[in-house]
């Protein structure tokens, strides 16, 4: 009771101080879903899914498509490239900067018969201006790695090496130098169909971890993880709350701060902020402006504040996309 009790005060704290927070929906066009955000070139860059369903459209085709904002300051924004590619839908795009400065994106690739999943292939595509996108193009894995039914989830790059987890028929850290060839780091010892994974990475070195986890014995939990150099070793601990659409961000004290789904909140799917710390310890902090089919925020520090992109059903009875600012004081 307690901690239904503590988890409705934040709800209407949070809904109450909206205006304070600038929360903004900043693209409704379709379905518009699965968010991420970056900084590149002095510019910012927001991308996601657009669609006109969750995965089918009307006639029962799964044909997302990947849509890129672009702004000076983020407040207005406006659309620079919209990609597709025939026979696939593309979904849940995560952009990162590569280290010869280039716009990248991750991008699942999935290819649907009458409504039954056949494939998955992850794909990458690449920008020099923001503007102008390579075509998406199949992302290459060592022969150890499954290919046609794994996902390639959220790249973070740590100096000239960026690093990602892949799931479906195997659980693995990867890691590439180029963006388009990834190899096996270790293959990560975790059940309970993980699959969803944020990793960043601390000051020192040491490589942090989120797992979401489809079901166990203890409430379906998201796991947390620490690893040093050249992280092939992991203890992974349940965080005590299910996860959806993970990310998290480390803070030079040693905090958390991280975005999800929660099921909890009056039984109903809610976006919401945590406060954690490196040994996984966490706390809800915020809820978002959010409801029905929402989640999937996406996180970038910007001045002394944290923007938040994350997509919601709440007001128009379909996702779109939104973008808070939070200070980040407020988290101290």
């Amino acid at each position: 009771m307690k901690k239904f009790i503590l988890t409705l005060t934040l709800a209407l704290l949070c809904v109450g101080a909206s205006a304070r927070y600038d929360v903004k929906r900043i693209w409704d066009t379709g379905y518009s879903a699965f968010p991420s955000i970056e900084k590149f070139k002095g510019k910012y860059y927001v991308t996601f899914r657009e669609g006109e369903g969750h995965v089918f459209d009307k006639n029962g085709i799964a044909a997302g498509k990947i849509r890129v904002l672009c702004s000076s300051n983020g407040r207005k924004w406006e659309s620079v490239a919209l990609l597709a590619k025939e026979g696939f839908d593309l979904r849940d795009p995560k952009l990162s900067v590569t280290p010869d400065g280039r716009l990248m994106l991750v991008i699942g690739g999935s290819v649907y018969e009458k409504k039954e999943l056949k494939l998955r292939i992850p794909h990458v595509a690449f920008s020099t201006d923001g503007k102008n996108f390579s075509a998406p193009e199949p992302a290459e894995f060592s022969e150890d790695i499954p290919y046609g039914m794994e996902w390639l989830w959220r790249l973070t790059w740590n100096g000239n090496t960026g690093y990602a987890v892949i799931y479906g028929e195997k659980f693995a850290l990867v890691k590439t130098t180029d963006g388009r060839h990834f190899d096996t780091v270790t293959e990560l010892d975790a059940d309970g169909m993980p699959n969803e994974t944020t990793l960043r990475f601390t000051a020192d070195g040491r490589m942090a971890m989120m797992i979401r986890r489809e079901k166990d014995g203890h409430g379906n939990f998201g796991w947390w993880g620490v690893s040093e150099p050249p992280y092939t070793e992991w203890k992974f601990k349940p965080m005590g709350l299910r996860l959806g659409g993970p990310d998290f961000l480390l803070r030079e004290d040693g905090g958390v701060i991280a975005g999800t789904r929660s099921h909890f909140i009056d039984k109903k799917p809610k976006t919401v902020l945590l406060k954690g710390n490196l040994e996984g310890e966490f706390e809800e902090f915020c809820v978002l402006p959010s409801g029905g089919d929402c989640s999937y925020p996406g996180f970038l520090t910007v001045g002394n504040e944290l923007w938040v992109v994350y997509y919601s059903s709440h007001e128009l009875g379909r996702a779109a996309i939104y973008l808070t600012r939070i200070p980040l004081s407020d988290f101290d």
